[in-house]
């Protein structure tokens, strides 16, 4: 099985990449799609939530930058569209001037 990623081409807005990841469903996603490409139905599964939530989670997180997109191709020849988290790490540091948020990205 390979996948071809799709890069977003947007720079989201920190406090956004926060606000989607108040969600529980769209946290698991993340933490999900980590150690590889997962399909909406593989994540569905995964998160115990309708299709329509898990969709409207995925499409958040790719707004936000922090999952990608890809086809996932089968040893069958058969291809899917698949998602795949695309950071490693985000840090939130609190100061006097507000609110920093700093993100590392996965590296391939």
């Amino acid at each position: 099985m390979q996948a071809s990623n799709t890069p977003s081409e947007s720079t989201p807005e920190p406090s956004a990449q926060l606000d989607v990841l108040g969600d529980e469903c769209a946290r698991t996603i993340l933490v999900a799609t980590r150690d590889g490409p997962k399909t909406a139905k593989e994540l569905t599964k995964r998160t115990d939530s309708s299709s329509a939530t898990v969709y409207r989670r995925i499409n958040n997180l790719l707004e936000s930058n922090l999952l990608a997109e890809c086809v996932r191709f089968d040893d069958d020849g058969s291809h899917t569209t698949a998602y795949e988290a695309t950071i490693d790490t985000l840090q939130v540091q609190i100061g006097g001037d507000g609110i920093n948020v700093s993100v590392s990205e996965i590296d391939d």
